[in-house]
């Protein structure tokens, strides 16, 4: 168990952030609390040498999460290679998990046949949850890179790895005809209609072959109304280039190269082309989710990949519609903006009218420029954790005692890097801080 063991890297750095958040003690005791708990709490290591991470109050590995709760842990791993090797170890666990199946998004750690809806379609033992979702091949791409890029590590590069970036691809450029191609199918009988997908499984029908690639699935886990999933498609162009760069310079594998090239140009060019709309009040601005015929979702999730994160993420787009696009999503245009007394920002469909997101809070101030916003979301996040210490899922704008999940490491992790980020610890590689979206 990761509990078990002593970090002195960790200890060390909560010791010099102690110093430097000197007279902000209600932010340090949030840091001190929000990065002991991920280590302490979510994350073991397995015999065979991975690590296995579950979110939370879940006892199963999100793909996604698993990879953003390790991020903040990527400053202290460049000096402590034995940290750098249990990353590694997420990482291997994660490309483990994509062989055994791409179309999943939460895996057991053993087959042990645990899982959400015993009634799902195309079920196995390992699977916790069989939601595909673009966002959860992206991550562990991202993870293995920055690892790799922040401490030289390299042992994440295993046989594993390059199978399951094969298989990745394979599976990008299938969903690029979903409705042709495709054979991946989810139902969940008797619940809401974001639980499953629509047409017996298949999803609402989208326009194949124009570049994006399809998504059942939101990074909320919800489903998504038109199958291609902008800010997602834009997090698949991003990890493409990482992977042609492991591709060229790890493996030496120019097919692997050529073709992870190839694939993120299509998507590049399917936003271009069907990822943006026009409006009267904003100008041209970056469309949520659209379905390739002409039909679009025009909102912002909480839930990142988003299109607040894009900056973040370190996606290049127009720099003008990226502005446009942070104006409309941080105003009540975007349906799910919500504004109280106690705090005011990008909440959920997955969560009730008026609970906003720690993690949209946490991103809006990482990618803000303007010192005054980021010191108004410090304060909300300090006062809107109901005294536990710790980040929550969302939060009631009128009554932060009134929260969803308290244990939730993601939002503790993301709130992690952003103090540390702006203490000037950086992760290098991938994001664009205090930039535009």
């Amino acid at each position: 168990m990761a509990e078990q063991r002593k970090w002195e890297s960790i200890d060390n750095l909560i010791q010099e952030m102690k110093i430097k958040l000197q007279g902000r003690d209600e932010l340090f005791r949030l840091f001190e609390t929000c990065f002991s708990n991920t280590l302490q709490t979510t994350v073991w290591e397995l015999a065979n040498g991975d690590t296995y991470v579950i979110t939370g109050d879940i006892p199963a590995m999100w793909l996604r999460d698993s990879a953003a709760q390790m991020r903040p842990y990527l400053i202290p791993a460049k000096k402590d290679p034995a940290l750098a090797e249990l990353i590694a170890g997420v990482v291997r666990r994660q490309f483990f998990y994509i062989n055994i199946d791409p179309y999943a998004n939460a895996f057991n750690e053993t087959a042990n046949g645990a899982c959400w809806d015993k009634n799902d379609l195309q079920r196995n033992d390992w699977l916790w949850e069989r939601k595909y979702e673009v966002d959860s091949l992206c991550y562990p791409i991202q993870l293995a890179y920055l690892l790799w890029k922040n401490t030289g590590c390299t042992s994440q590069f295993n046989g594993d790895f390059q199978k399951g970036a094969d298989k990745i691809l394979q599976t990008f450029r299938c969903e690029q005809n979903h409705e042709e191609n495709s054979s991946y199918r989810f139902v969940r009988k008797s619940t809401v209609f974001t639980d499953t997908l629509s047409r017996e499984g298949i999803g609402a029908l989208v326009k194949g072959n124009i570049g994006l690639t399809w998504s059942g699935f939101r990074p909320s886990d919800d489903a998504c109304t038109y199958g291609y999933l902008i800010p997602s498609n834009m997090f698949a162009a991003v990890v493409l280039k990482y992977l042609e760069e492991i591709a060229e310079i790890v493996y030496h594998n120019e097919q692997m190269q050529k073709e992870a090239s190839c694939l993120r140009e299509q998507i590049e060019k399917g936003i271009a082309q069907y990822g943006t709309v026009e409006t009267e009040d904003f100008g041209k601005i970056y469309a949520y989710e659209v379905d390739g015929f002409g039909q679009y979702n025009l909102m912002d999730d909480a839930n990142i990949p988003s299109l607040l994160s894009l900056s973040y993420l370190g996606y290049q787009g127009d720099g003008e519609m990226m502005q446009n696009t942070r104006r409309f999503i941080l105003s009540e245009a975007n349906p799910y903006y919500y504004r109280g007394k106690f705090a005011r920002g990008i909440g959920s469909p997955h969560t009730p009218v008026n609970y906003v997101w720690h993690l949209s809070l946490i991103m809006q101030g990482m990618t803000s420029t303007d010192e005054k916003e980021k010191e108004d979301i410090l304060r909300m996040l300090s006062e809107t954790d109901a005294g536990t210490g710790m980040m929550h899922e969302s939060v009631y704008v009128d009554d932060p005692e009134k929260y969803t999940r308290e244990w939730f490491s993601w939002a503790n992790a993301l709130f992690c890097e952003w103090i540390l980020d702006i203490c000037g610890y950086r992760i290098e590689g991938g994001n664009n801080h205090g930039s535009t979206v």
